[in-house]
């Protein structure tokens, strides 16, 4: 098994040629994450004069069995997606190790940092809803494409699978972390949660539970309640995310429409005040 994986890695960083760059191009500066198969970095790309993100992966995780297939797939998802809402790969850095995956840097770090400092706090519920609706946009170019993301939440810097291990409970549906049913609608389930982490200006979800305390909540039919100053028809929408059966779900492109309606209501409306 470990032979095939490296065979179908081999495989992958042939396709990955027009991507390739010496490492010696990138200085890595600041640590912005760490998981059980790398880190995520601040870097700068010196003969780009550019800061960008790097994910660095710990040597000899690329030919396991739990993770060989794993890094295949997220990367050859990431070099095809082109959409102005979604993080894009820059360059790569595949011969030997550590491998570096190098993308765009969110310069304001995640939207957990965000939220959580100074301009995040003054943030209206226009401007949340606004980002909601540009988060959708992204996420409808991926349904689309029937790509599931699988780990939608507002510390995510990109590619977050491949540097962590387990499952984020408190973002994912009742089928995915049950049974392992992941899917577009379970994307929008933790949507649903992105919102709710938004709106309430970077609360912890479930805060104080354990992740089987989180389960049997929402087996027993239990939402998390609406945040302060959040709009109810923004509530509504997270219920509605929050469909215990997927299909009862809206999908990404519906959920794009209602949020980008509802601030163009809010945007119009101080406009002619």
């Amino acid at each position: 098994m470990e032979k095939f994986l490296f065979f179908s890695f081999q495989r992958e960083l042939f396709d990955m040629e027009p991507w390739e760059r010496p490492r010696e191009e990138f200085k890595l500066y600041k640590k912005l994450g760490e998981g059980h198969f790398g880190q995520v970095w601040e870097a700068l790309w010196t003969t780009q004069n550019k800061k960008v993100a790097i994910k660095t992966l710990k040597q000899g995780t690329l030919y396991t069995v739990d993770y060989g297939d794993e890094f295949v797939k997220e990367v050859t998802a990431l070099k095809n997606l082109h959409h102005p809402k979604l993080i894009q790969l820059l360059a790569m850095c595949s011969r030997g190790e550590p491998v570096y995956i190098v993308t765009e840097l969110m310069t304001k770090g995640s939207l957990k940092s965000y939220l959580d400092c100074e301009s995040g706090q003054v943030l209206t519920s226009a401007h949340l809803i606004y980002m909601g609706s540009q988060v959708a946009e992204g996420m409808a170019y991926l349904e689309d494409r029937s790509i599931v993301h699988r780990d939608l939440a507002v510390a995510d810097f990109g590619l977050a699978r491949i540097i962590k291990v387990g499952i984020p409970v408190r973002w994912t549906a009742p089928e995915a972390a049950l049974h392992q049913r992941f899917s577009v609608k379970s994307d929008v389930w933790s949507f649903g949660v992105l919102l709710y982490e938004m709106m309430s200006r970077g609360k912890t979800p479930y805060e104080g539970k354990s992740n089987k305390e989180v389960l049997d909540l929402l087996s027993s039919g239990y939402r998390l309640s609406c945040p302060t100053r959040c709009p109810p028809n923004i509530y509504r929408i997270m219920m509605d995310c929050w469909a215990f059966e997927p299909s009862k779900r809206p999908s990404f492109h519906a959920l794009h429409s209602q949020l980008d309606s509802i601030y163009a209501k809010i945007y119009f409306k101080t406009v002619e005040v």
